[in-house]
């Protein structure tokens, strides 16, 4: 048992490092499961450069408008949970690109204080070891749009009939909505509260140069 726990906590810190050769294309623990299950799922790996600058700025501008300056964690974003949860008060999402990532690749969904100790150090890791860029191609390619539905390539195709690179402005904002729900929120049929919180994304989006230069020059 002792060597279980210890393999379950050190083993994802020498995968991190082995995801660092883009040649490797990992895989979510929804994705496995999804396997053992025998239910299957539809993943088209595609590299960053074939993924459209519209979605990278519309996920970045959603779910976390600070990747560029931040090593993993967002810490003045974390405090404010912290502090509202002492005070009782509803808490709001603080996880960063890197730490949805290493949760999607390790870990698992339901809340939990533990699940959220686990997660930190690993999204400061995996920030210290992979650049900006293979994070981001490894977020967009596990991300989950629809059952069984992952990666950017196979949304564009299942929600618009088109591939990663050709994705709108509008297509991008309405994928990246649907993120944090994306069974609920279907980018292909969105509702009007949808289409509000898109319009959103899609103006940030479009203001978002100084907030991307680690990605793009």
């Amino acid at each position: 048992m002792a060597i279980g726990i210890v393999a379950f906590v050190f083993a994802p810190y020498v995968l991190i490092l082995l995801y660092r050769l883009d040649f490797i294309h990992p895989v979510s623990t929804l994705m496995l499961a999804d396997l053992v299950t025998l239910q299957g799922y539809d993943r088209r790996w595609v590299d960053f450069e074939d993924i459209s600058p519209n979605v990278v700025r519309a996920v970045m501008m959603s779910e976390d408008g600070q990747f560029c300056s931040h090593d993993g964690v967002d810490w003045g974003q974390l405090k404010g949970v912290v502090d509202d949860a002492i005070a009782g008060e509803a808490t709001r999402g603080a996880s960063t690109i890197p730490m949805q990532t290493a949760k999607n690749l390790f870990l698992w969904n339901s809340r939990s204080f533990i699940r959220k100790g686990l997660e930190l150090p690993l999204a400061l890791a995996a920030d210290a070891v992979w650049p900006k860029e293979r994070t981001m191609e490894i977020y967009l390619n596990i991300a989950e749009w629809g059952p069984g539905i992952y990666g950017i390539e196979a949304a564009a195709r299942y929600h618009f009939k088109t591939s990663a690179a050709k994705l709108s402005a509008r297509q991008a904002a309405l994928l990246a909505v649907a993120l944090p729900n994306p069974i609920d929120r279907v980018a292909s049929k969105p509702g009007k509260g949808m289409q509000r919180l898109a319009n959103v994304v899609d103006r940030r989006a479009k203001r978002s140069g100084e907030y991307i230069t680690c990605l793009y020059e």
